[in-house]
């Protein structure tokens, strides 16, 4: 099987947007959901950062724990992208917000080569 653009010198670029849009995520997510529920809060970082960690696409990621088709981190990868968006606009200024938004649309773009990889190792084309 060949590697998916994450392994290789084309997928830095993706790489870095993806922790970037991730690290907001995971802390904008938790804090966001803490005044309507502590349960909620700690449920989003096991979600958001537990599961990408566990489930894999073989060939994307050195050590993978439980293999699942390339669908499967697609939607790991847009979980985290919308939980940044809307985690910032609710709990930090516009300007931020929208910072942040620039920030995931520019994600998604740098994506596009993996998603085609792991959509052709476990899903259907993306053009």
């Amino acid at each position: 099987m060949v590697e998916s653009p994450n392994r290789t010198g084309q997928g830095r670029a993706a790489s870095g947007l993806r922790f970037a849009i991730e690290l907001i995520a995971w802390i904008t997510t938790p804090w966001a959901l803490a005044g309507h529920s502590a349960l909620l809060a700690v449920l989003s970082v096991v979600v958001l950062i537990g599961l990408p960690t566990v489930f894999a696409t073989p060939g994307d990621k050195q050590q993978i724990l439980v293999p699942v088709p390339g669908w499967v981190t697609i939607a790991l990868v847009v979980l985290q992208v919308v939980a940044a968006v809307i985690s910032t606009w609710v709990l930090l200024p516009t300007w931020i917000a929208v910072l942040v938004q620039v920030l995931a649309v520019l994600t998604v773009i740098a994506e596009l080569p993996r998603w085609r990889w792991l959509w052709r190792a476990g899903g259907g084309p993306i053009r």
